[in-house]
C-alpha cells in the first residue's frame, strides 16, 4: 500500500525555493502546490486560487476552530494559513504535495502533526544559500525590493539559516540545477521508505 507525500520546503527569501519547485516540477509528473489562505485583499494581478486563496476574518476564524489549517499566523492584522484539506487529498491520491512554508509555520506542522498518522507523509527540507553574501547579492539581483526590504530579508535570514538542524534534510542551493536534483532526491527516496508504504491514514 503507497500513500502520497508531503514536502514542507523552508528556507530564507532568496534562497532559490521557487526556482528548485520548478525545475524539479518538470522532472517529477505528479506533484501538487499548496496555495495558502489569506484574509488581506488581493493586490492587482492576483487571482483567486491561484495565487492564494482569499477569505473574510470571520470565516477564516471559523476554520481555524475546525481545525482546518496545517498552520497560521496574524501578521499585521491580516490572518494567513496552510489549509490541511488539499494536503490530505494529495496524500489520499498516492500524489505529492510541495508546501512553501516559513520557519514557525513547519513547526506549527510538526507539533500538530506529532503522534498522529499523518506525521509519517510528511518530510521536511531546509533550503540554504551558499553565503548571506551570495543571498545579497541574489536579493539585489532580483531588483524587486526596496533597500529597506533587503536589509530586513537578510536579517531575518541570519536568524532563519540557524534552523537547518530542526529539518530532515538541506539541500545547499550553490547551483540550481545541482541542488534541483538532490531535491528530486529526496522526494524520490522519501517515496520509498518503508514506514510509508505500510501505514494508512485513512483506515
Amino acid at each position: 500500500m503507497n500513500h502520497g507525500l508531503a514536502i514542507i520546503l523552508s528556507g530564507p527569501s532568496g534562497a532559490g525555493k521557487s526556482t528548485l519547485v520548478h525545475m524539479v516540477n518538470q522532472w517529477i509528473p505528479n506533484l501538487q502546490f499548496s496555495i495558502s489562505c489569506t484574509t488581506r485583499q488581493p493586490r492587482p494581478g492576483e487571482k483567486d486560487g491561484v495565487d492564494y486563496h482569499f477569505t473574510t476574518i470571520a470565516d477564516f476564524e471559523a476554520g481555524t476552530a475546525r481545525g482546518d489549517f496545517l498552520e497560521f499566523a496574524n501578521v499585521h492584522g491580516n490572518y494567513y494559513g496552510t489549509p490541511k484539506a488539499p494536503m490530505l487529498e494529495a496524500i489520499r491520491n498516492d500524489q505529492i504535495m510541495m508546501l512553501d512554508i516559513d520557519i514557525q509555520g513547519a513547526r506549527q506542522i510538526r507539533r500538530n502533526l506529532s503522534g498522529t498518522p499523518l506525521e509519517a507523509a510528511v518530510e521536511y527540507v531546509f533550503i540554504a544559500p551558499p553565503s548571506l553574501k551570495i543571498l545579497e547579492e541574489r536579493l539585489r539581483k532580483r531588483g524587486t525590493e526596496t533597500e529597506e526590504v533587503i536589509l530586513k530579508r537578510l536579517k531575518n535570514a541570519e536568524t532563519e539559516v540557524q534552523a537547518w538542524k530542526e529539518y530532515s534534510y538541506l539541500v545547499l542551493n550553490d547551483a540550481a540545477e545541482t541542488a534541483a536534483r538532490k531535491l528530486q532526491s529526496i522526494i524520490l527516496s522519501a517515496k520509498c521508505r518503508t514506514n510509508r508504504t505500510e501505514w494508512n491514514p485513512f483506515g
